[in-house]
């Protein structure tokens, strides 16, 4: 089996495959303070009470945009198997061709949900990824990255709104239908921030048409709060919540 860990901000996403299915799918909080130790505590918890056994475990790939957490993670695979994890950064063979000014300079994260995108989606694509940050990724027909857009996540927004103002309280996202307006003060909140972010998504991807000269064939998205907003798009969005693991999974076998 193939182990693949993508390492955010706020979320340490674990996928193990067996062949081509995801066989376990887990979320830790990432906290720096933690141990490897922890992690590896953790890791093996979650695999017992799905009855999985990490001896099965053959190879291993790690994305990361916290430095400060990427060895705990590797060490803690390191105590559970007797593979070494590769980490995706410089060195590493993707597959991807970056046309960005620096290309050492774009994240992991991004590396692999644009791999995953190119492996299951028609191209050109705009790959949603809606986290800690807000972010597009830019993929032209070629499979080439091409930019991207970030802004401030829905979580950040939403703490930031509840935070400054002390009347304001934290709301829930999950809504199968949301009013364009608020008759009280959750609602309002509700519209704002759901329904906001699904039109400055559906503006950036109408902008970002507008500039490549182009439509792209699709339009996916991930990250742990996609679903939540961008079933309020005006645009056809494929959510797809296991995009960079599976992403991973193919930069690995190309290494």
């Amino acid at each position: 089996m193939l182990l693949t860990v993508d390492i955010g901000n706020t979320n340490i996403l674990f996928g193990l495959f067996h062949k081509e299915k995801i066989v376990l799918e887990a979320r830790l909080a990432s906290d720096t303070k933690r141990t490897k130790e922890q992690y590896a505590l953790d890791i093996k918890g979650i695999c017992n009470l799905k009855n999985i056994s990490l001896d099965d475990v053959d190879g291993a790939i790690i994305s990361s945009v916290v430095p400060e957490l990427t060895n705990s993670i590797k060490d803690a695979i390191q105590i559970l198997t007797p593979v070494s994890p590769l980490v995706v950064g410089p060195g590493v063979k993707s597959g991807l061709h970056i046309k960005i000014d620096n290309p050492v300079q774009l994240g992991a994260d991004l590396v692999a949900g644009a791999v995953g995108a190119i492996e299951k989606f028609p191209l050109p694509c705009l790959v949603m990824d809606l986290g800690t940050a807000t972010k597009i990724s830019v993929i032209d027909k070629n499979g080439a990255f091409l930019g991207c857009t970030i802004s401030a996540g829905v979580g950040i927004s939403l703490k930031a709104l509840s935070g400054s103002a002390a009347l304001l309280p934290t709301v829930n996202l999950n809504l199968q239908e949301c009013p364009a307006f608020g008759t009280n003060t959750v609602a309002s909140m509700q519209a704002g921030i759901i329904l906001g972010t699904a039109a400055m998504l559906d503006g950036l991807c109408e902008r970002i048409e507008e500039s490549l000269g182009y439509s792209v064939a699709s339009i996916v998205s991930t990250g742990g709060l996609a679903q939540n907003i961008t079933k309020h798009c005006k645009r056809e969005v494929t959510y797809e919540p296991d995009l960079i693991l599976y992403g991973l999974k193919a930069i690995y076998y190309k290494n």
